[in-house]
């Protein structure tokens, strides 16, 4: 992943997107029951390339993301057993080892994305969410998305404003409440490469900071501050 670096105010379109349920596992944590907080980046170019219907989307973009809660399911397996012994019957194998089992899947409830989709290529790829190509999820096959908003804006080059869920690079800020992830920038369309990036994200909005390579859209109100304040820090993503 690289920043974009910040010249001139950019126009862009900002699509809000909310979903029920949804879940990102983290892949750094095989066999255990660990998710992420937030979409990787690799999952938003998966939901933008739905809309556009194109085998990738590489545009730079810039993401916030919160959920209003979390929990934990019990999921059934069915692994198919290599050596035969085990067959699948209509698409369920008998309990045992090599067999159906339980395992725990972290979820997360009312998940709310922000994406910022700049320039030429951003209004191109907003405009296939009016009609999207493919069904719209967040992640996995039965996590649905849907499209709450969308708005033009303008991003403006700031050096200090208020940090609250972007997704920001290492170098972003120096928000000491900041959590470092390591996820996923990129897939490619054959699936057998990944490109990883480390990445900052709050929990909770950490207020006014001093930023490196920032933009602000200054209408943006993720309804998470109890003052109301509007603007917010955001750095458009590239894979």
């Amino acid at each position: 992943m690289t920043e974009v670096p910040c010249g001139e105010p950019l126009p862009a379109w900002r699509l809000e997107f909310y979903a029920p349920v949804a879940s990102f596992r983290d892949p750094f944590f095989p066999g255990l029951a660990r998710g992420l907080p937030v979409p990787p980046p690799s999952t938003v170019r998966g939901l933008l390339a739905a809309a556009t219907g194109a085998p990738c989307e590489s545009l730079a973009f810039g993401m916030a993301a919160w959920s209003e809660g979390e929990g934990v399911d019990a999921e059934t397996y069915h692994p198919i057993d290599a050596t035969g012994l085990n067959p699948a019957v209509s698409g369920r194998v008998r309990a045992g080892k090599g067999g159906m089992t339980l395992r725990s899947r972290p979820f997360l409830t009312g998940v709310h994305l922000t994406v910022w989709l700049p320039g030429t290529e951003g209004d191109r790829v907003a405009r296939a969410f009016r009609r999207p190509r493919w069904a719209l999820r967040l992640g996995r096959s039965q996590d649905l998305v849907h499209v709450e908003a969308r708005a033009q804006v303008m991003l403006v080059p700031v050096e200090e404003a208020i940090v609250g869920h972007a997704l920001a690079p290492v170098a972003g800020h120096d928000v000491p409440s900041a959590i470092a992830h390591r996820m996923a920038a990129s897939i490619s369309t054959d699936r057998m490469s990944t490109s990883w990036s480390d990445y900052l994200w709050c929990d909770l909005p950490a207020g006014r900071h001093r930023v490196r390579g920032a933009y602000q859209d200054t209408g943006y109100d993720d309804g998470t501050r109890p003052d109301g304040a509007r603007g917010r820090a955001l750095w458009l993503l590239a894979p």
